[in-house]
Parts: C-alpha cells; sequence; structure tokens
C-alpha cells in the first residue's frame, strides 16, 4: 500500500514517521519547501531519540528515512492507495483539499482526515467518493500513543473501514470506531473538561499548579488538564470548543472560556509559542 500525508506539521510528520517505520512507502506533502524540511527534521530527531533509548537501530532509521519522499503538489498522489490529510483545523481549508484529491486520485484511493472535530461528511460532501471517505484520528504524538479514533459515516463502505482497521493495526495501533459526531468521542470529552479547568483558573478557584495536581492524582492523569492545553495548543482547543458549540447549536457548556479566548489572542499558544498556561 502507497500512503500519502498531507500537511508535514506535528501530527502530518508524525503519521509519516509511523507509517514509514512500518516498511509503507510514503508521500509526504506540503505547500513549501521550509515546512517539508522542518517535517523531515522533526522526524529524524525523533528516530535519533528512540535510538538513544535504544529502542531502534541505526539501521531502523535507515529504513525508515528511504522510505518516505516529499512534494509540493497534490497531483503526485496519483498512485497513493491511502491519503491521510493532517492540515490545519479549518474547515474550508479541508474541503478544498479533499476536492483535489478526489479529482487527481484513482478512484479507489481512500481519503482520510486526521481532523480532531470536523465531520467526516462535511469532507465527503466535497468529493464523489464518500463511501471511500473516513476519519483516522491519531494522538500526539503519534508514534508513541496507540489509539486511532476510526470515524465512520452512514456512507463509508464496511471495505473502507476494515482496510483503515487492518492498517492502523499494521501500525501497533488500536483502531476504535465511532460515528461521525462534533468532536466525536476523544474531544467531545476532553476539551469540555480542558475548557472547565481553565473556567477554574479564571474564577480563582485554584492555582495550574493545584488544578493539574488534583487531576493527576485523583484521577490518574498523565498530565494535568493546562499542561495538556498547552501541548495541545490552546488555538486548537479554543478551534475544537467552536465546533462544538456550532455543531450542538449553541448549547452553554460548549461555550469557550474568557480566559482561553484572550490567550489565543495574545498569541499565547502553549509549548509552540513558548508560553501558554505555563512557560517553556
Amino acid at each position: 500500500m502507497k500512503v500519502g500525508v498531507i500537511g508535514s506539521g506535528t501530527m502530518g510528520n508524525g503519521i509519516a514517521h509511523s507509517f514509514a517505520s512500518n516498511g509503507y512507502n510514503v508521500l509526504l506533502h506540503d505547500i513549501d519547501d521550509i515546512l517539508l524540511s522542518k517535517g523531515l527534521n522533526t522526524i529524524k530527531l525523533n528516530l535519533e531519540r528512540m535510538l538513544k533509548k535504544q529502542k531502534i537501530t541505526e539501521l531502523d532509521i535507515s529504513n525508515t528515512l528511504k522510505n518516505i519522499s516529499t512534494t509540493k503538489s497534490l497531483d503526485d498522489m496519483l498512485d497513493r492507495d491511502l491519503i491521510i490529510e493532517a492540515v490545519t483545523e479549518n474547515l474550508d481549508i479541508k474541503i478544498k483539499i479533499f476536492s483535489e484529491l478526489d479529482s487527481v486520485t484513482n478512484d479507489s484511493c481512500i481519503l482520510a482526515s486526521n481532523t480532531s472535530s470536523i465531520s467526516i461528511n462535511a469532507l465527503a460532501d466535497s468529493t464523489k467518493r464518500a463511501s471511500n471517505v473516513i476519519g483516522m484520528h491519531f494522538m500526539n504524538p503519534v508514534p508513541i500513543m496507540k489509539l486511532v479514533e476510526v470515524i465512520k459515516t452512514e456512507r463509508t463502505s464496511s471495505e473502507t473501514l476494515n482496510k483503515v482497521i487492518e492498517t492502523a493495526r499494521n501500525l501497533d495501533k488500536e483502531p476504535i470506531e465511532c460515528l461521525d459526531s462534533p468532536g466525536f468521542i476523544s474531544n467531545r470529552i476532553l476539551i469540555p473538561m480542558i475548557n472547565e479547568a481553565i473556567y477554574a483558573l479564571m474564577e480563582g478557584i485554584a492555582t495550574k499548579e493545584s488544578i493539574d495536581s488534583i487531576m493527576k492524582l485523583g484521577m490518574s492523569h498523565p498530565m494535568g488538564p493546562l499542561t495538556l492545553a498547552d501541548l495541545i495548543g490552546l488555538d486548537v482547543c479554543l478551534s475544537i470548543m467552536n465546533v462544538l458549540k456550532d455543531g450542538f447549536k449553541g448549547d452553554l457548556k460548549y461555550e469557550p472560556c474568557p480566559l482561553l479566548i484572550k490567550m489565543c489572542k495574545d498569541g499565547k499558544l502553549g509549548r509552540k509559542t513558548g508560553e501558554g498556561f505555563y512557560k517553556y
């Protein structure tokens, strides 16, 4: 199977890494050489970290990198069997990409999205192959996290679903199915929890350290919700909250916390900008 990955950012390069390290031929796409170079460099750094931990060998690194090629043209996706879109959480951009991929790929090619909240049905509507459209929501960091949330629509064929599940298992992942709905399962539950933690901070109920420690020690979470928000990106959290708010027709429980909105306006987006709830 030949795989295409659209977007070489955090999720895209992680997805490419996972496929390539498991023997898949991967074509990684982005809009310019700088982004592609940055994505490949991240893959190399992550492989080197794994080598230092003695989880892989020098040969594994060489083979993984040999399995990845890059392109700036979607036309080069012509021979792909599975393409995973992993660009920014913007419906219009994703629709444009799906529409273009639909016109340049063979009819049997599966088009998947790594979206964390956007409707798979909406993406399917932009193509003439709704039966071949599905969600493959990987978790960050992709090479380490086991879950792949597989999101099917009423139009997704059983053949497409089975191929995606089999492929995820070939990556040593755990594919778990759910239906297309705002936020799916993972983020419908997770992001409102994070949003509530931000409300608690804004209202002065506890410090950020206390909020995180209570959730870590009391709920056995590996990291607190505010630390996790910084890892995810506060802009991503806000985007998902807005998808939930729109998808559930303005239900007040999905109202983004004003502090979250303010921090995004101030450019304090978490780890990727060097400051969110914590400084990095």
